[in-house]
């Protein structure tokens, strides 16, 4: 035993969804123009996504892999569209997010490393390995596909387009494809009354 607590339920909820909900929040109600809304919005993230690794820092004693990732990648190229006052670099973090992501796991299976199962064991309790390896293919593939479509919502929408699409389509299709992979989960082992199954780190 690590005695390191991990987050569960409303805690997890706010840690990976709670800087991009202050994201929505900024980008709809901050009192400027248009055209600076997005610009207020990724800098409301930016403290947000801090906000959180804080709070998990403090509370939980450590910091996941994928927040510190995710958390990274918002501060940098965040920091980049404002300074360059260039909305495309925050529009690319989910691209560059999946992409990356969905790398490593497809890395991991061919080299028959478990990089999922080291991140998120003890959020699949019982799982058998091959469901591990069913599950971290299914989780590339899926992140593969959201590259891919970020990549086609932004560059062919407006940016009002593309914060809808984050909040009404990405969001969603998560969650949906979380719960699509819980059949599999229960018939390699997992104890349904343990844990609900969450998906793998914060949505982008």
């Amino acid at each position: 035993m690590s005695g390191k607590a991990e987050p569960q339920g409303g805690a997890r909820l706010l840690i990976d969804l709670g800087p991009l909900l202050i994201f929505f929040l900024a980008n709809f109600f901050a009192p400027v123009p248009s055209i600076l809304k997005i610009f207020v919005a990724t800098g409301a993230f930016m403290i947000a996504m801090v906000a959180a690794m804080l709070f998990s820092a403090i509370r939980y004693h450590r910091i996941s892999p994928l927040l510190w990732f995710s958390g990274v990648m918002v501060v940098v190229l965040g920091g980049l569209t404002i300074w360059l006052h260039n909305e495309s670099f925050i529009k690319m973090k989910p691209t560059v997010y999946y992409a990356l992501v969905s790398g490593l796991l497809f890395f991991g299976l061919a080299t028959d490393r478990p990089l999922l199962q080291r991140v998120l064991g003890s959020t699949y309790p019982g799982l058998d390995e091959t469901g591990w390896t069913k599950l971290t293919r299914n989780w590339a593939a899926f992140f593969a596909f959201m590259a891919v479509l970020n990549e086609l919502v932004w560059r062919n929408s407006s940016t009002n387009f593309w914060i809808g699409f984050k909040l009404w389509g990405a969001i969603p299709l998560t969650f949906l494809f979380a719960a699509a992979n819980i059949p599999m989960l229960l018939r390699h082992g997992l104890m349904k009354d343990d844990a609900m199954p969450a998906e793998p780190g914060p949505v982008e």
